[in-house]
């Protein structure tokens, strides 16, 4: 009776050292993806941050274009103001696409092209631009592992009876997916 009793409080108290293993695991694949997401507002701030410099020095160049110059603004704000993610993710898009119109626009004035303040915050938002490609793939990658973790057994069991959600991937638009017409 003794021995039967020792073996189910072992079976027990290994039952209880998994659940808390795949509990811990979970948390920390969701903070993972949490802090993930943080690294690409970081880096949304930080192209943000750039935006106003930008505008000063493009002001003087190209006032014909003043369209291009406001909406960069309101998706700067946009940016700054969001609070949900998907918010956030759309304003960035609008932004990116307002600073590809900026700096298409730029070609047209060679002045504007070759000054030394335009150039250095077009180089600026570049490197920003790979950071945040860099970090939504980072974010993709926590969230694929916490996905899996979500969905397989019997972490599943697990993440279910803690309430644990899926995170919605980081996904381009549908412009973004069109090809670019090059032309010479």
């Amino acid at each position: 009776m003794a021995n039967a009793l020792l073996v189910i409080i072992i079976i027990l108290a290994v039952f209880i050292l998994a659940v808390i293993a795949i509990y811990n695991s979970l948390i920390r694949l969701r903070n993972i993806a949490d802090t993930s997401w943080a690294q690409i507002d970081v880096q949304l701030k930080r192209r943000a941050d750039l935006i106003p410099n930008l505008i000063s020095s493009v002001k003087g160049y190209v006032k014909h274009e003043k369209h291009t110059l406001a909406e960069l603004t309101r998706a700067r704000t946009e940016i700054m103001k969001g609070k949900d993610i998907n918010k956030k993710l759309a304003a960035s898009d609008q932004l990116s696409s307002a600073l590809k119109t900026l700096f298409a626009v730029s070609e047209n004035y060679p002045d504007l092209k070759a000054n030394q303040n335009f150039m250095m915050l077009q180089e600026e938002l570049s490197g920003t631009e790979s950071k945040i490609a860099y970090a939504r793939q980072a974010y993709n990658d926590s969230v694929l592992d916490l996905h899996n973790k979500l969905q397989t057994f019997p972490s599943n069991f697990i993440a279910n009876l803690f309430g644990f959600k899926e995170k919605e991937y980081f996904k381009i638009t549908e412009s973004d997916r069109k090809n670019i017409k090059v032309e010479f």
